[in-house]
């Protein structure tokens, strides 16, 4: 019969390293969501267009990014934007990127059902006091568009959490890179990672609580 003997100490011997993997992932996932929520606007701007070139655009981008692997799209960032076009990226800057894209294609259609929510009386009340189109989006329909979205906003943060760890791919040094260093090195992969694993879900199981909570109190007002 298989035996195994657990060696849980290693968790403490090497916790200073792990958590500096898990600060990096905390990191890589805020400046994401900054990134995505403008890249986010501008798409859904982009979709919405009356120039319908620009439409097309923002339309086309949004469909090839939802419809390909966020993998694919990093090693891509990583690999071939060197080779084509000769720019150079860190592991990070790419990574950033990568993500950042990904999910401005998600939290654009967000914003965009946002923004169609919107009443259109709102608008036309808008336009007799005078103000400009521009006014009318800044002033009346952005704010209530990101009302509205903020569920979807904030779970689009919980998903940016758990892809963070794509990165140990391109070799970034989050919380996952981190336990595969370390698991190479004490050869205690069945601790380390499901260690890994604890941390992440309760990182992200009492965001995903709150988001629902939050959901249900927005849709009983």
């Amino acid at each position: 019969m298989f035996t195994y003997a657990f060696r849980w100490d290693v968790i403490p011997k090497h916790f200073d390293f792990l958590m500096s993997g898990l600060r990096n992932t905390l990191e890589i996932s805020a400046i994401t969501l900054t990134l995505a929520l403008l890249g986010g606007l501008l798409l859904a701007t982009m979709d919405m267009s009356r120039f319908r070139p620009l439409r097309w655009l923002g339309l086309g981008i949004g469909e090839v990014v939802r419809n390909t692997p966020i993998l694919v799209q990093l090693l891509w960032v990583y690999y071939v934007l060197p080779i084509v076009f000769g720019i150079n990226l860190s592991a990070w800057t790419a990574l950033i990127i990568g993500l950042s894209v990904y999910s401005s294609a998600f939290i654009a259609e967000s914003y965009r059902s946002g923004i169609q929510a919107v009443p259109k009386g709102q608008l036309e009340a808008a336009r007799v006091v005078g103000l400009s189109d521009v006014q009318t989006f800044f002033r009346i329909i952005l704010p209530q568009a990101v009302r509205m979205t903020l569920p979807a906003l904030a779970a689009n943060f919980v998903q940016l959490i758990k892809y963070s760890s794509l990165g140990a791919v391109i070799s970034v040094t989050e919380i996952t890179r981190r336990g595969m260093e370390l698991s190479s090195t004490t050869f205690r992969p069945l601790e380390i990672f499901t260690f890994i694993a604890v941390v992440y879900f309760v990182i992200c199981w009492p965001l995903a609580m709150a988001i629902r909570i939050w959901e249900r109190r927005l849709a009983a007002r």
